[in-house]
């Protein structure tokens, strides 16, 4: 039997704050999980070699025999191929990058316990260069700036050879083909335009009245798109959550809201946060230069390549009403954020403030908090998830320093 565990390397300190709460093949992009889409393309299913503190609740399943694949890696039939072909000992790399190996139970024991990301020597294994061009999550803003090729490839796997659930007449759609609808969705009196890319309506979701969308674009199980909400692809809405207002190319991992007005764009969110209403991010700076963005590993702000990027935001992070995200804003784990005016472009994990004044958010309330917002989606803070983010709240001291 086929044993596939996917590995982080040093992408995982370029994804933080992302990573701080789940493996980088845990990310959504696209319409599914990278874990998602290795699942999908072998068959077969998928566990995590990750840091330490993140084991308990990402258990790694390791066998007599292990392929461990880089998590940061998109899936294709080439490289499927050649990963499955590897025996022990062997591995795939690209320009130095380690993208596949395959070992033994002693090996991947061995290398399992680690801090910060993956680091093995590959001299260690008889290399083979790959040679086509691969396609990786590498940087926060990867996640949407790729998203629109990674909702078309998702919707190709899950669609084929599969039939939509009908199309409610009282809508108005543009290529109907490129919309596939799952069972129980609800959409009624919505437009719906897949001319640039596909639509997929998720089990459960629902699309109110007058909301306007263009593809690509894909709602998760039991999401909702509330009435009048416009939304540009590629915007990717994760299981769970709610959006209004305007969306443009903004990917949701899951289990968060943004259910009001005001406008979101170029952005990634984690897993339950909350936007409160008139919550705005500007996604392009009044001079039109490249936005720099917040890096955890070198701990200054770098350029992105990108005109247009808006806000990354951490798990369980929240703001008020009337929030105020200037370009390119990092926002960590676990920070309550409200006042009037831009915030600043970095609030690290575990902020409590405005712009007038951040302290720390202690642990036991935000316990209590995100003990709370997920016991309303029947799902339990548990001991396991307490602990995760008591070792992100020592972690990130350091960056909370000076409040």
């Amino acid at each position: 039997m086929m044993n596939i565990l996917l590995f982080d390397d040093i992408s995982r300190m370029h994804l933080l704050p992302l990573t701080y709460t789940r493996p980088v093949g845990d990310i959504r992009c696209g319409i599914l999980s990278i874990a998602e889409k290795w699942q999908k393309y072998t068959e077969t299913d998928i566990s995590f070699l990750s840091v330490n503190y993140l084991q308990k609740k990402f258990k790694a399943k390791i066998e007599s025999f292990n392929i461990a694949i880089n998590g940061s890696l998109m899936p294709d039939k080439e490289i499927l191929s050649q990963i499955l072909s590897l025996k022990e000992n062997q591995a795939l790399v690209k320009d130095n990058i380690l993208l596949a190996f395959a070992a033994n139970k002693e090996y991947i024991e061995k290398i399992s316990l680690f801090e910060n990301y993956l680091d093995i020597n590959i001299a260690d294994f008889s290399c083979t260069e790959y040679s086509h061009e691969i396609k990786r999550i590498q940087n926060t803003w990867d996640i949407f700036s790729k998203n629109g090729e990674n909702i078309e490839d998702d919707f190709e796997i899950l669609t084929k050879g599969r039939k939509s659930q009908a199309i409610p007449v009282g809508n108005r759609v543009k290529w109907p083909e490129k919309i596939f609808i799952e069972e129980g969705a609800v959409c009624e009196f919505a437009i719906l335009n897949a001319e640039n890319g596909p639509i997929y309506i998720g089990k459960d979701a629902e699309i109110m009245e007058n909301s306007a969308i263009r593809g690509p674009f894909a709602i998760l199980d039991h999401s909702v798109v509330k009435m009048s909400a416009k939304i540009y692809g590629p915007t990717t809405i994760g299981p769970h959550s709610k959006v209004g207002g305007e969306l443009n190319n903004v990917v949701i991992q899951g289990y968060s809201n943004k259910a009001h007005d005001g406008f979101l764009g170029n952005a990634v969110i984690g897993e339950w946060c909350n936007l409160g209403a008139d919550t705005n991010n500007s996604n392009l700076k009044n001079t039109y230069e490249e936005v720099k963005l917040w890096s955890y590993l070198t701990e200054r702000f770098e350029p992105t390549g990108l005109q247009f990027c808006g806000l990354i935001m951490g798990d369980h992070s929240k703001c008020g009403i009337n929030t105020m995200f200037n370009t390119g804003t990092v926002v960590g784990v676990s920070s309550n954020i409200f006042g009037s005016g831009f915030q600043r472009n970095f609030i690290p994990s575990f902020s409590w403030g405005s712009t007038l004044k951040m302290t720390t958010y202690q642990m036991n309330k935000a316990f209590k908090v995100a003990e709370n917002v997920m016991k309303r989606r029947g799902i339990e803070f548990d001991e396991t998830e307490k602990e995760i983010l008591s070792c992100i709240f020592d972690m990130s001291k350091e960056q909370r320093h000076g409040h």
